[in-house]
């Protein structure tokens, strides 16, 4: 009993003499590898794209921009429905939600509620847009953010004007006006959280656009739309033509037109699902 007494305080005289450094380092070493060891029961779960919103633009009572008795409402909602309908094909685990489904209108507040309550990680807004010079065609892909051009602003007002079909507007978007400058450019100082990934995802939607469609692209555009003010994901607003020209007419309400500009959309989510998922992975490895 003696001899082992004598022996544990041998070992313990030694481990007290040794370098200080000698002493912490297993110990930091054991915290640093602990440090990236999720703590038992509880899994680290990475980043997905699991829900997205497909908003087709206007509806109901509110036509959109109408030439040659082409409705935009009408347009948008037969390219909504086939981006989710692709998507589905490609990822049959994705949920797809939709802003409407017919002809029905919807308040654009109620758009961004719908995406927010489902908690979803993408918002895509399709339209068409118009111009009195028939001669400018092509899409171009907006994101919140400053009308850094007359035209944006353009854009964002012809837009922004579905309001005025709505009850008591003023209260809902906090005194925003369609017809005041002023309002305008309150809304486009309304930085979206998401601006990054969402001007990312548009830059994503102008390229396969361009690639697949062969239709010009006048590229990724911020500017301030109501429609995407109150998302909390990243969120985009595709002009997928201008149906005052007559090529882009004759294009989006053509099947092959919606069948490549939805699988251009489609592509381009696809690409960015698989950045954005990799990204997350890594960050959290």
């Amino acid at each position: 009993m003696k001899k082992s007494i004598s022996m544990f305080d041998a070992n313990l005289n030694k481990v007290l003499n040794l370098p200080k450094w000698e002493i912490i380092m297993p110990l930091l070493l054991v915290l640093f590898f602990y440090s990236f060891t999720p703590p038992p029961g509880k899994k680290i779960q990475k980043k997905t794209i699991a829900t997205i919103v497909i908003d087709a633009g206007h509806g109901g009572h509110d036509p959109g921009c109408i030439h040659a008795g082409v409705k935009e409402k009408e347009v948008t909602l037969a390219i909504a429905l086939s981006i989710g309908t692709k998507l589905k094909e490609q990822l049959p685990d994705i949920k797809i939600i939709y802003t409407r489904t017919g002809d029905k209108f919807v308040n654009l507040w109620e758009r961004a509620v719908i995406a927010n309550k489902n908690n979803a990680d993408l918002f895509i807004s399709i339209h068409c847009n118009s111009t009195k010079n028939t001669a400018i065609h092509g899409t171009e892909t907006f994101a919140m953010g400053l009308n850094q051009s007359a035209g944006n602003l353009d854009v964002a007002k012809r837009e922004n004007q579905v309001v005025l079909l709505e009850d008591d507007y003023l209260s809902k978007y906090e005194g925003f006006d369609p017809n005041s400058p002023e309002s305008h450019i309150y809304f486009s100082l309304s930085q979206n959280a998401h601006m990054e990934q969402s001007v990312n995802l548009a830059a994503k939607v102008e390229k396969q656009i361009s690639k697949n469609v062969k239709r010009p692209s006048r590229g990724v555009k911020q500017a301030g739309f109501v429609v995407l003010w109150k998302t909390k994901m990243p969120s985009i607003l595709i002009e997928t033509g201008f149906l005052s020209n007559i090529e882009d007419r004759k294009y989006l309400t053509s099947k092959e037109g919606i069948d490549k500009m939805s699988n251009s959309i489609v592509d381009a989510i696809l690409e960015y699902k698989k950045t954005y998922e990799t990204v997350s992975t890594n960050k959290i490895n």
